[in-house]
């Protein structure tokens, strides 16, 4: 026998191939044939999964990607909801420390109110400004403190910076008070004291601005930017020893002519949140027993 060549073999492969598989197909029908109906849908079944094993494990494949999509999607869904939940609760906070800070301070400005009693002679009653008069400067407050609290017409009020004003009206629940820069305020004038001479003078508001003036200062006493004034208690209706507020400006008199001193008041009127009122009765002035003939007594 003459050998086959390594190439024919080659060419000969597919077909030998071919024929086995031929064979293998003719041996399962015939298996299939002989074992009845039973066998030949195993036979089916088993080469129809054959065929169909790519498709399934693409699909399967498939499936399994879109159940993870959702299932991702659903997760951002529930992370977007938590994350908002939390971003309310974070605003919730700031807003309960803002609250807290708030709070603090205004028990610290209070504490500095109620120190005033322990440097002072006076009783005191702690009052919040609640009200503002509409006018450019402000010229009167309302405070949550009235009668019911002990609040009094002419009482003086403070802060702890200086004097503030005086009670002009009252309710139970309520006050007002007019401002010491307010113009209409006469009958409130301050008897004020320049810190540096003793010098004493009338202090009224000049009802815009925010300042105040003092008045009837001799020409001839010392006066410069920065002298303090301080109440003198022969007004009244301030006790002595209150800080008025500091010289701004000064118009220099003479021998004849008086002073003309503006004082920005120590107190932030501008700013009033707490204020307090100095339950403050001034010593009643006694009658005089006798006096001088043709004098009128005043």
């Amino acid at each position: 026998m003459v050998a086959r060549s390594e190439k024919e073999i080659r060419q000969r492969a597919p077909l030998w191939l071919g024929g086995i598989l031929f064979a293998s197909l003719a041996l399962m029908s015939l298996d299939a044939h002989e074992n009845g109906d039973a066998t030949k849908q195993r036979v089916i079944r088993s080469w129809a999964q054959a065929l169909a094993s790519p498709f399934q494990r693409v699909t399967s494949g498939a499936g399994s990607t879109g159940v993870g999509f959702f299932r991702y999607l659903g997760n951002l869904r529930n992370a977007a909801a938590e994350n908002e939940g939390l971003k309310q609760r974070v605003e919730e906070m700031e807003i309960e420390l803002r609250n807290a800070r708030e709070t603090k301070d205004e028990n610290e400005r209070l504490k500095g109110l109620l120190g005033l009693k322990d440097e002072g002679k006076y009783e005191l009653v702690a009052a919040r400004v609640i009200a503002r008069d509409p006018s450019l400067w402000f010229d009167t407050v309302t405070i949550n403190r009235g009668s019911s609290s002990g609040v009094e017409l002419n009482m003086p009020v403070v802060t702890q910076g200086g004097i503030v004003g005086r009670v002009v009206a009252t309710s139970p629940w309520t006050a007002q008070i007019m401002l010491i820069t307010d113009e209409k305020a006469a009958a409130g004038a301050v008897v004020g004291q320049l810190g540096e001479s003793n010098a004493l003078g009338s202090v009224k508001g000049l009802g815009e601005g925010g300042l105040v003036e003092m008045r009837y200062v001799s020409g001839l006493e010392e006066v410069k930017t920065g002298d303090y004034v301080v109440t003198t208690g022969q007004d009244g209706i301030y006790p002595p020893g209150l800080n008025v507020g500091a010289v701004i400006d000064v118009k220099h008199g003479s021998a004849t002519q008086p002073h003309v001193i503006h004082i920005k008041p120590s107190a932030r009127l501008d700013e009033l949140e707490e204020v307090a009122v100095l339950k403050y009765h001034p010593p009643q002035r006694t009658e005089p027993d006798q006096v001088l003939p043709n004098v009128k007594k005043q």
